[in-house]
């Protein structure tokens, strides 16, 4: 394994292009702050380099929120995204995924939608990024790598990617939601019935919902 210096480099880190994007973003952008320790032994685990968008998020920052957290991209791990890509990787000592092997789950949204890098888990390109779509229990692949896809959830329209899954005062709700939480809509997003913002909801953990939606369901 290479050792922390070795990933660190500061010279051609990717940090202060990610603190641009978020300067400059079209959508709600918060960077969480990360505790050094835990961001070092993430870093570490991960064997990528702060050259990397994904290192630099894993190592700088304890998670990023989209739209008052209605988008939860994971870091190394905040009081308020007390998560991290490691701990909900379920990574083990060979530095593969339990949780959802050939794959690393890079994020999340509060209904239940999961965010994954290809390792080979689905039929596509190595490094894409694909979408568990709680409206259809499927995966869907984006088209994009994890620098696009932090670009597209700083400036693409999130607002037309999520417009049938929001309710009428979606984000006030959002705002109160914790990092490790959820929305449990029912009748589930699948299911046919009155629209989103007629059907119930409660705040469940985010585990609850992979469980329940992910674990239940089965790659094609």
């Amino acid at each position: 394994m290479k050792s922390l210096d070795e990933l660190i480099d500061e010279s051609e880190s990717t940090w202060l292009e990610v603190q641009d994007w978020v300067a400059k973003a079209a959508n709600t952008v918060e960077i969480l702050p990360a505790n050094p320790h835990e961001a070092a032994e993430a870093l570490h685990q991960l064997q990528v380099t702060t050259r990397s968008v994904l290192g630099t998020v894993a190592y700088y920052t304890g998670g990023i929120l989209i739209e008052n957290g209605w988008l939860r991209i994971l870091g190394s791990g905040s009081r308020r995204l007390p998560r991290n890509l490691i701990t909900w990787n379920e990574i083990g000592v060979d530095g593969k995924s339990t949780r959802f092997p050939s794959s690393f789950l890079i994020a999340d949204d509060v209904v239940g939608g999961f965010f994954a890098l290809n390792g080979g888990a689905f039929e596509g390109k190595p490094g894409d990024v694909f979408y568990f779509a709680p409206d259809t229990l499927e995966w869907e692949s984006l088209d994009m790598g994890f620098s696009d896809f932090l670009y597209w959830a700083c400036f693409g329209d999130v607002q037309k990617f999520y417009e049938t899954f929001r309710w009428e005062g979606w984000m006030e709700e959002t705002r109160q939601i914790e990092g490790n939480q959820g929305v449990l809509i029912y009748p589930f997003l699948w299911a046919d019935g009155d629209p989103v913002t007629d059907r119930g909801r409660s705040i469940v953990p985010i585990e609850e919902l992979w469980k329940i939606f992910v674990n239940d369901s089965k790659l094609e």
